[in-house]
């Protein structure tokens, strides 16, 4: 087998644990929030906080690229299934017809928002490293699989659009509206695993390496546990929503 084939072998079982990877990182992460300490103390706590807040709303965008690219494409494309690839219609138009892979791209910008958050230098580019290795073998397995499937019509669109970094000049409008309830009803998972991030980074690293009391953190650094209860109860609405009632259903979603 050429080592071509063998990284697409290895991208199609990626691409079923994709979800589970990232916490290969979580060894490092902890490494990195205890080497942090000393430099949030240099830092002081407003310069601190503003740098997590520019951290957060970073990796908000990256969430908002993928709403934005969730919300226009039709049902069986652009989801969340792990098990087997699935296209049932190519996205040529919108972020789609500037990047080939604007949903990747936007996972990338919310990962390297929470890794830059603990401002230690070498984990959002040990971040980067893995990200890239790992999605660089799942995109050749899903360009395989669209090869195939759809012939010389993904080929001229490949050969036109940049593999991840976009080019606004080749911008064409999408070809189908926006629809707020898809993305609520696909989305909400990422956005609850953002929050969870940023109050999880900061409860250890302020409880377990600086020695915070729990109830003083609580009461003095509440923004975090507010912002994740707030999105931890949006997300289970929707879950809910989604799981029991059509509220959320759209045809051709």
């Amino acid at each position: 087998m050429s080592l071509h084939d063998t990284m697409i072998k290895h991208g199609h079982g990626m691409f079923r644990y994709r979800g589970y990877i990232p916490l290969l990182l979580l060894g490092p992460l902890l490494i990195a929030m205890k080497e942090s300490v000393g430099l949030e103390r240099e830092m002081g706590s407003r310069l601190e906080d503003l740098w997590v807040l520019f951290c957060f709303l970073l990796a908000l965008s990256g969430l908002i690229m993928r709403w934005y690219t969730v919300g226009h494409v039709p049902a069986g494309t652009s989801g969340r299934n792990t098990k087997t690839q699935r296209a049932d219609y190519l996205n040529t138009t919108g972020l789609y017809s500037i990047v080939r892979n604007p949903l990747y791209l936007g996972n990338f910008i919310t990962i390297l928002g929470v890794a830059l958050s603990i401002k230690i230098w070498w984990l959002p580019l040990m971040t980067g490293l893995g990200f890239f290795i790992y999605m660089e073998r799942i995109i050749m397995a899903e360009e395989a699989f669209l090869s195939e499937k759809y012939g010389k019509v993904y080929e001229d669109w490949r050969k036109r659009t940049p593999l991840i970094i976009p080019n606004l000049m080749l911008w064409k409008k999408p070809e189908h509206s926006f629809s707020v309830k898809t993305v609520l009803k696909r989305e909400y998972p990422g956005l609850m695993g953002l929050g969870a991030a940023f109050f999880m980074t900061e409860f250890i690293t302020d409880i377990f390496f600086e020695h915070e009391s729990i109830t003083g953190w609580f009461s003095e650094d509440f923004t975090w546990p507010l912002v994740f209860g707030m999105i931890l109860a949006i997300g289970l609405t929707l879950r809910f929503l989604k799981k029991h009632t059509d509220i959320l259903k759209v045809e051709g979603r």
